[in-house]
């Protein structure tokens, strides 16, 4: 039997290899009709879509691929379907990460080489000092999956990802694209794999219909490919009719990722930010006002793109490190408004706008760091009363705590320019403080009775339940002190700006840090010297802001 499907597997093969020079640009064709074609990768069914633009900014780093010989830039789109009809032709071409110095150094590439920070499949797979360091990483995790890694060794271990994930594409694993016959949750099969589900007779008339496709792809016909893309989409779906997914999550998913909601988000965030500015902190009527739209309109594209993300899924958008930095912008933003429409005392909005901004910008340009793609849940986050209870409590408490640290940015900016500040500014501290102390504090017990639940026991003093009772009792200190009469306004200023490193070290620190503990579903890796100067930025500006402050004391002026 295995004989007589010989000649198969090699037409079904032959399918995807028609003869062709590695295109220099990719071909003028319409590839919007598979777009929205799903397929199954990485434990779910998503569209081609978001499988290209999370695969490539995976890789790359990047949602584009510039070709470094000819600057011709291909989307993710174009880069995919390529790589799936002419793998081969990819294997040579730079796409791969690599920007870590010492680890370029380590596999020896110097001089103009060490100055790259995309190299080719072949040459990182044909380095032997490279993956002696990827397969000693590997070898430290599997023995232990706690273990402490050196910087070069994540360094190894992240390359090491990044060319797994290539090879999946240029070995045809990642297009998924057959359903199971008969199982919705069954396992989908590729071109090549096909027997695994269906007759032979089956996949040799969508081996025809690939074939075509493939070569109107490679003469530019736009008409053809359009007939034959068309034709593969209906073969395909025609294949398991009642369990294909064409809509619902799929729909959802493409239009998430095509109308990109986080992006245009911080663009009118910035807008309101900059109009605010303009209106001299909102004072004037007119600048408020279109500052109090604009910002209301980022918050709703971004309600829309956490209700899509949600729906897709089926979870709160808050069970990773990317998630929840989106989630803490929003919420940021929400309590501006509506401490706003209490008060209008205009400064919330003026303190929320840089915190979201900056939040979403670094969500929006660091793949590699914050990671986009929606990926299932693993299984001690899976029940979702424990997840909404405590996990989106705890960091719905962030918001407000940086919307206290950029209230407080204006209030000690006010003091470094030696102006009077408004005394209205610490009452709008303070009271964010009660707000996030409060949230903070819920979710640090409720986490207690998450892990006497999943892991059997209340409290163990694993580092993340150690940083966030660190930093409930910095804020409690903070408010305390202001409370006691310990230090005024003021004081309660630079403590927000103080108590909020511990919530770096609780938010970022322990994943991305130290990496240790019970909650290695959220650890990753990089970022750290942008984290580390902003810290010392932050501390920086405090200082300089006490030092005014001892000055300007005599003459009164705060």
């Amino acid at each position: 039997m295995k004989s007589a499907l010989t000649p198969l597997i090699l037409f079904l093969a032959a399918a995807l290899c028609v003869p062709a020079p590695a295109a220099d640009a990719p071909p003028p064709l319409d590839l919007s009709m598979l777009e929205s074609m799903p397929l199954q990768h990485g434990g779910r069914k998503k569209p081609l879509y978001a499988l290209a633009t999370d695969q490539l900014r995976a890789i790359s780093g990047k949602g584009r691929w510039e070709d470094p010989k000819t600057g011709v830039r291909w989307s993710a789109m174009q880069a995919a379907v390529d790589i799936w009809l002419h793998p081969e032709s990819w294997t040579s071409r730079p796409v791969i990460l690599m920007d870590f110095i010492p680890l370029k150094e380590a596999a020896g590439f110097s001089g103009k080489a060490g100055e790259r920070t995309l190299f080719a499949y072949d040459e990182l797979t044909a380095n032997g000092p490279l993956r002696a360091l990827i397969a000693e990483a590997a070898a430290l995790r599997q023995r232990n999956p706690q273990a402490e890694l050196s910087r070069l060794q994540q360094a190894a271990a992240q390359v090491g990802g990044r060319i797994g994930l290539m090879q999946e594409w240029l070995s045809g694993h990642a297009f998924r694209w057959l359903p199971h016959p008969r199982e919705a949750s069954g396992p989908w099969a590729t071109m090549e794999t096909g027997l695994d589900h269906y007759p032979p007779v089956v996949l040799q008339g969508l081996g025809r219909t690939l074939r075509a496709m493939a070569e109107a792809y490679d003469r530019g016909d736009g008409e053809q490919w359009a007939a034959s893309a068309a034709a593969f989409r209906t073969e395909v779906a025609g294949l398991a009719p009642g369990l294909y997914p064409e809509g619902g999550a799929i729909r959802w998913e493409w239009m998430y990722k095509k109308w990109r909601p986080v992006t245009w988000a911080w663009i009118v965030y910035t807008a309101a930010f900059i109009v605010l500015l303009a209106a001299r902190g909102g004072y004037a009527a007119g600048g408020y006002r279109a500052a109090w739209v604009l910002a209301g309109l980022g918050a709703l594209l971004q309600a829309f793109g956490l209700g899509l993300r949600s729906a897709i899924s089926g979870r709160p958008p808050v069970t990773n490190m990317y998630e929840t930095v989106i989630w803490v912008a929003f919420i940021a933003v929400f309590t501006a408004l509506v401490f706003e429409a209490r008060t209008r005392g205009r400064w919330f909005l003026l303190g929320a706008m840089p915190v979201a901004v900056l939040s979403l910008i670094l969500a929006d340009t660091q793949p590699t760091i914050l990671d986009p793609a929606i990926q299932p849940l693993v299984p001690v986050l899976r029940d979702n009363f424990w997840l909404v209870v405590h996990v989106l409590t705890i960091v719905s408490s962030y918001a407000p705590l940086a919307l206290a640290l950029g209230v407080a940015h204006i209030a000690l900016g006010q003091t470094l320019l030696g102006r009077k500040v408004d005394e209205r500014l610490y009452a709008y501290i303070y009271r964010c403080l009660q707000v996030g102390v409060f949230l903070l504090g819920t979710g640090t017990i409720l986490g207690g009775v998450w892990a006497n639940y999943s892991w059997g026991r209340f409290w163990g003093w694993d580092p993340k339940e150690t940083w966030a009772l660190i930093a409930f009792l910095s804020y409690l200190a903070v408010l305390h002190g202001r409370i006691a009469g310990w230090w005024g306004g003021f004081g309660l200023a630079v403590g927000s700006f103080l108590a909020f490193q511990t919530v770096i070290m609780a938010w970022y620190g322990v994943n991305f840090v130290l990496g240790k503990g019970l909650h290695s579903y959220g650890f990753g890796t990089g970022g750290l010297p942008a984290v580390m100067s902003f810290v010392v930025l932050e501390l920086a500006f405090a200082a300089a802001a006490v030092l005014r402050h001892r000055s300007l004391r005599p003459a009164a002026v705060s």
